[in-house]
């Protein structure tokens, strides 16, 4: 398992989202930039936490291009609970197979239970790795101000961005 870093092709996963509509990243948002996140799911403060930060960012990242999906292992019930009682609207998917996700991407998991670790990905048009976040627990998460910065320093993508933040 070696980690993912910039420049590297972001691996071909699929996103199973909740009543069954499938993605596979990054193919689904090439032509724009995108953010990935790996959840440890429901039961996790922290990580409710930051998908809801990206929720409440979600129009200001969509507003320059950056799309956002998440993964978590936890099962569909679970994440349809989540999305309903916080609003959430980017595509997030369930019952993901942590042992894939670790192989394909380097991501820490736990077994038992299988939980993806925190970790996130800025993905550039292309679906390369602009930046990865990977933590072994909770800490070190990826928000949307950071990612709003980071592709605001990027030299193709800086006049959209600096147009948005003077709105």
């Amino acid at each position: 398992m070696s980690l993912l870093r910039g420049g590297d092709a972001f691996p071909p996963l699929e996103l199973v989202e909740v009543g069954g509509p499938r993605r596979t990243i990054p193919a689904e948002f090439a032509g724009q930039y995108s953010v990935v996140l790996f959840s440890r799911g429901a039961s996790c403060r922290s990580c409710v936490e930051q998908l809801r930060a990206f929720q409440r960012g979600l129009r200001r990242l969509s507003a320059v291009d950056i799309a956002v999906v998440a993964l978590t292992a936890d099962e569909e019930p679970m994440i349809t609970e989540l999305v309903s009682r916080y609003g959430l609207t980017f595509p997030i998917g369930h019952s993901t197979d942590v042992g894939q996700i670790a192989a394909a991407t380097g991501a820490f998991v736990t077994m038992d239970p299988p939980q993806l670790q925190t970790t996130g990905f800025v993905l550039d048009p292309d679906g390369k790795v602009v930046i990865s976040v990977y933590s072994c627990g909770t800490l070190g998460q990826l928000l949307p101000d950071d990612v709003l910065e980071l592709v605001r320093e990027l030299p193709q993508h800086a006049d959209a961005t600096r147009q948005e933040a003077e709105r």
